[in-house]
């Protein structure tokens, strides 16, 4: 199996080249749930330990539906096939270009939940024109072991999010650990209410935010990922659900910048256009960079050839 790996602001992109399953020739949404249903041992097996890493993002490269896009991508961590990551998105179009595919300007992909455009100012820099965005419920109130009440709004960006305004623990690296715990029982909390998004959508993404550390930035967050990994970049699509919720409380005008910081303090830069009704168009702009091309060598001999099981 061919790919190609890069990052986005820290957080790692595996792109498979060639070699994946035959997944048909549906809708990509189709495509996804046939990867979900039918191939959990293989996309655990390129994004998991130890072939993969913590936090990867792995994305199928497949033929799009639509004859207006340059690629069909289907993205997937190793918990879950998910419908669509904003900094997998800038790791791809950072791959396309590196392959020779693309050039500069912009461009548009195919995902599960809808067309994306990617602008690449140069080989790494690159603007997401993310899919319509939108805020589901504002403070939603849980009781959290050990915390008390934790308020948050349920939004979407191309994942469902709870997001926390005020983090009950400080965003900073040395509570990475406490972050993750607190967030795992944030998510807990929400499975136990049963809350999900529109159409039973699962609510499997935790935003914590804090006080930026940058003088010159808006805010620093941290973000739970399906896998319990928590995103090194600043999320695409997290950013996206939080650009809605920051244009429904007025906080936030259409297409004033702001610089979203990640817990490893690496950033976006991000903005919006609003869209029908109570929508609004996301715009993330931020770097990847290509870290290696390789072959997977998947050995059936291999008991951990699907990825390391803690449980």
């Amino acid at each position: 199996m061919q790919v190609i790996d890069s990052h986005t602001e820290g957080e790692p992109t595996r792109v498979i080249v060639s070699g994946g399953p035959d997944l048909g020739s549906g809708s990509l949404a189709e495509r996804a749930k046939i990867l979900a249903t039918e191939h959990k041992d293989f996309y655990r097996s390129v994004v998991a330990e130890p072939y993969g890493q913590e936090a990867m993002v792995g994305v199928m490269l497949v033929e799009p539906v639509n004859p207006e896009c340059v690629a069909g991508v289907i993205y997937f961590d190793a918990a879950a096939v998910i419908g669509m990551c904003g900094h997998g998105t800038i790791g791809v179009a950072a791959t396309l270009a590196y392959m020779g595919k693309i050039g500069m300007g912009t461009h548009k992909i195919e995902t599960p939940v809808g067309v994306v455009e990617v602008t690449l100012s140069d080989a790494n820099t690159v603007t997401v024109k993310n899919v319509v965005s939108r805020r589901l419920q504002k403070d939603v109130s849980l009781e959290i072991e050990g915390i008390g009440t934790v308020s948050g709004d349920i939004a979407y960006g191309g994942n469902w999010f709870f997001i926390v305004d005020q983090s009950p623990v400080p965003v900073v690296p040395s509570n990475i650990r406490d972050l993750t715990e607190v967030s795992i029982k944030i998510r807990e909390a929400i499975e136990a209410k049963q809350l999900t998004g529109t159409d039973g959508g699962i609510i499997d993404h935790v935003v914590l935010y804090g006080p930026a550390l940058n003088e010159n930035s808006h805010s620093r967050n941290f973000v739970l990922c399906p896998d319990n990994a928590y995103d090194r970049s600043p999320c695409g699509t997290g950013s996206s659900a939080r650009l809605a919720c920051l244009a429904a409380d007025n906080r936030l005008a259409p297409n004033e910048e702001i610089i979203q910081e990640s817990t490893i303090g690496s950033s976006y830069r991000l903005s919006y256009q609003p869209s029908k009704g109570d929508t609004i168009i996301p715009n993330i702009t931020g770097q990847a960079f290509v870290t290696k091309e390789a072959t997977l060598v998947m050995n059936p001999n291999d008991s951990l050839r699907n990825g390391i099981k803690l449980s």
